[in-house]
């Protein structure tokens, strides 16, 4: 079969086509039904599955983090028990209103038996914080400088948590010494107290 029999073959009778002729053109058609089933079947199937992978790979990862908590569940519920019961402890150390004025005189009378002479010792007004409160104090002594030490040791000894802020010490008379100090006391605020800040 040569070129000028192409021109020849009637196309509405296929049939009679010489073999080489009908080959070729069931190939061309086999060619273009495989093209058009990739066009529109095949190639969204391909973007559909990586997509697809894509989110097994998030799902994966997440399903991996998810596992390790739970692995480690009843060390988490063993140190959230732990933490609780410091935080209770810590707040057995804050004052409750009753307390806050047997606080104010411990510290006064750990001044005193250090062996200071107060100037000044001036509750001011609570702070409210989320849920406790502040209660500064304004102290100012004059004493040795070792009186300050044993001061500051028996106030830090106190059952009840004080911190100390804006230490301040200036020479006094006599080889005495002056210290200005804002102590501060914390007191736990109870649900009722808190609610209405």
């Amino acid at each position: 079969m040569n070129l000028s029999d192409l021109n020849d073959l009637d196309l509405s009778n296929i049939a009679n086509w010489p073999l080489p002729a009908r080959m070729t053109l069931i190939g061309m058609v086999f060619v273009a039904v495989l093209g058009l089933g990739y066009w529109f079947d095949i190639k969204d199937q391909g973007i559909r599955l990586e997509k697809a992978e894509q989110k097994e790979m998030q799902l994966r990862q997440t399903f991996e983090a998810k596992a390790g908590k739970a692995a480690n569940l009843v060390a988490y519920e063993q140190q959230l028990e732990e933490m609780k019961a410091s935080f209770g402890a810590m707040l057995r150390q804050l004052p409750n209103k009753t307390e806050v004025a047997e606080l104010l005189v411990d510290i006064s009378q750990t001044g005193l038996a250090a062996g200071l002479e107060f100037k000044l010792f001036k509750p001011q007004n609570e702070v409210p914080k989320e849920f406790y409160a502040e209660l500064p104090i304004s102290i100012s002594v004059k004493g040795h400088y070792h009186e300050f030490g044993t001061f500051i040791s028996g106030v830090a000894a106190l059952p009840r948590i004080v911190t100390v802020h804006n230490v301040n010490m200036a020479p006094g008379e006599n080889g005495e010494l002056s210290m200005d100090i804002l102590a501060k006391t914390y007191r736990y605020m109870d649900e009722e107290e808190g609610g209405a800040q």
